[in-house]
């Protein structure tokens, strides 16, 4: 139930020295506060008790008589809010009796800001500064954030200022459990703390150009589990390496594979890769040079026989430098050359990633330093999410510790 108490403001006061009653709004544990325009004494507000005395004075009559209207204004105000809203805040009341528009600092509305943030995204990705796909992923956000908002609040728009941790887990509750996408109902864990990684982004954007002043997302601390990553052994990798299918289009979708697996290129940088990428050092040796769609980073990486190979292979195009075959595609066929070669693992593009970390490098004795590098990851820590500690690698040092102690 929305409730209305007037006080008094020390700090306020006019040429008579008579200090500003201010009308303070209280709805659902939030509160708002705005000026009455109405003055008075201390001395005389503390004697009427705040003017609810019998009043003898006309001055102090007429104020009581303003403040009953400012109290029945918000209540008037909150019942016709009500009508075309399921929930109202403190700030669609007072903006509404205030005439301020929503969009005053720490009162921007979170949609509206998420366009902003978008459009600007849209340019550094029109520059090739970000991915398409993360431009989708904030796309993505800002519509599971509106069906959320439409949902369980029957708005089309919702105040920064209101998000409370309430809206913020009852958001969490929703993509997990209700939001609904292709005929899937809910979010898995760690897709859902990367969309709220996505809501802390955008309101980052808006603090640092002075459109709000906090980070109501900044409550939720949920993380992501990690799994381990799927890759390939060194004889599952020698299984598709040796392998010929009798279609083309296998044969493409292996070579590019491979590829990926032996320079640890993701699929949207591997379908903009061309002959303009291909540097030869003082050494006479070849490198892969670019920066990676994902984090814009340089990343270089040297140009090993089995990579030659296929880049050989596919010298006559023009355009790129291997086949354009859509990420959707490659993992459909991905699956079929897994069968093919007896692999009983789930295949994807992405899992050539994995083993350029595990197997094709780390594996190797590789420096998880320069791995880092070759990566285009920007930490440490981003790196060791792919590249797993792997058997052989312990035995190694195990094999130093049996020729110190026999």
């Amino acid at each position: 139930m929305i409730k209305t108490f007037f006080y008094i403001k020390k700090d306020k006061l006019n040429n008579k020295g008579e200090l500003c009653i201010f009308a303070k709004i209280k709805l659902e544990g939030k509160s708002a506060t705005l000026s009455t325009g109405r003055f008075i004494s201390k001395e005389r507000w503390d004697f009427t008790n705040k003017l609810k005395n019998t009043l003898k004075l006309n001055h102090e009559k007429n104020i009581r008589k303003s403040l009953d209207l400012i109290e029945r204004k918000i209540e008037d105000t909150y019942y016709e809010l009500s009508k075309t809203s399921h929930k109202v805040t403190v700030n669609d009341i007072k903006n509404k009796i205030t005439g301020k528009s929503n969009d005053s600092n720490n009162s921007l509305d979170i949609l509206k800001l998420f366009k902003m943030h978008n459009a600007y995204f849209k340019k550094k990705y029109e520059a090739g500064e970000r991915s398409g796909a993360s431009l989708q992923k904030y796309d993505r956000a800002k519509d599971l954030l509106a069906n959320f908002i439409n949902v369980k609040h029957q708005k089309t728009s919702f105040l920064i200022a209101d998000i409370d941790n309430r809206f913020v887990y009852d958001l969490e509750a929703y993509l997990k459990y209700e939001s609904t996408f292709k005929g899937k109902i809910g979010i898995s864990h760690n897709s859902v703390v990367k969309y709220f990684q996505s809501f802390k982004t955008v309101c980052k954007f808006g603090i640092k150009r002075n459109l709000i002043n906090q980070n109501p997302f900044l409550i939720y601390d949920e993380k992501l589990v990690i799994k381990d990553a799927v890759f390939l052994t060194k004889q599952e990798l020698e299984k598709i390496e040796e392998k010929e299918f009798s279609t083309d289009r296998l044969n493409k979708v292996k070579d590019i594979f491979l590829f990926s697996c032996y320079t640890g290129y993701a699929p949207c940088d591997v379908e903009k890769l061309t002959k303009e990428n291909l540097i030869e050092d003082n050494d006479n040796s070849l490198w892969i040079k670019t920066n990676r769609a994902k984090t814009n980073v340089k990343s270089n990486v040297p140009i090993i026989p089995p990579v030659k190979r296929i880049i050989d292979k596919y010298d006559h195009l023009d355009e790129t430098l291997l086949p354009r075959i859509s990420n959707q595609k490659i993992n459909e066929y991905l699956k079929e050359i897994a069968i093919l070669c007896g692999i009983d693992k789930k295949l994807c593009h992405y899992v050539a990633r994995h083993t350029f970390a595990t197997t094709v490098t780390l594996g190797n004795g590789l420096s998880i330093e320069n791995v880092s590098k070759m990566m285009g990851h920007t930490r440490i820590t981003m790196t060791q999410h792919y590249a797993k500690v792997l058997d052989i690698n312990v035995k190694k040092d195990m094999d130093k510790l049996n020729e110190i102690y026999c």
